[in-house]
C-alpha cells in the first residue's frame, strides 16, 4: 500500500511537471524545421497535393511537421508527414503500416 502511494505520487508530479509527455504528439516523426516564419502554408502543400489527386481530409502542424490525412491517387487512406520548408515527403503511413519513408 505505502508503495502505491508513492509511486501515485510521484506519476502525479511527473505529470504536471511535463516530464512525462514526449516532445511531439505522436513520435512517428519530427522536423528540425526552424522557426515557423520560415515555413511554406499548409494551403500550399494542400494545394500541391490535390494537383498530384490527393484528396485531403484535415492537415495540422505535429512534431514540427505538417501532418496530413487523407487519400492518395492510389485511393490509400494515409496518414503523411511533410516537410514545412521543403514540403517534401518524409513519411505516408496507413493503419500502422509504412507505405513511404524518406531515407
Amino acid at each position: 500500500m505505502k508503495y502505491s502511494v508513492i509511486a501515485a505520487a510521484s506519476a502525479a508530479v511527473l505529470a504536471t511537471a511535463g516530464l512525462s509527455a514526449p516532445a511531439f504528439a505522436t513520435g512517428k516523426m519530427s522536423c528540425e524545421a526552424g522557426p515557423q516564419s520560415g515555413w511554406k502554408t499548409r494551403a500550399e502543400l494542400e494545394a500541391n497535393l490535390v494537383e498530384q489527386g490527393w484528396k485531403i481530409k484535415k492537415s495540422k502542424v505535429d512534431g514540427g511537421c505538417y501532418e496530413v490525412y487523407g487519400t492518395t491517387p492510389e485511393g490509400d487512406r494515409v496518414e503523411a508527414y511533410f516537410h514545412p520548408v521543403s514540403l517534401e515527403k518524409l513519411l505516408v503511413s496507413r493503419r500502422g503500416k509504412v507505405l513511404f519513408r524518406k531515407p
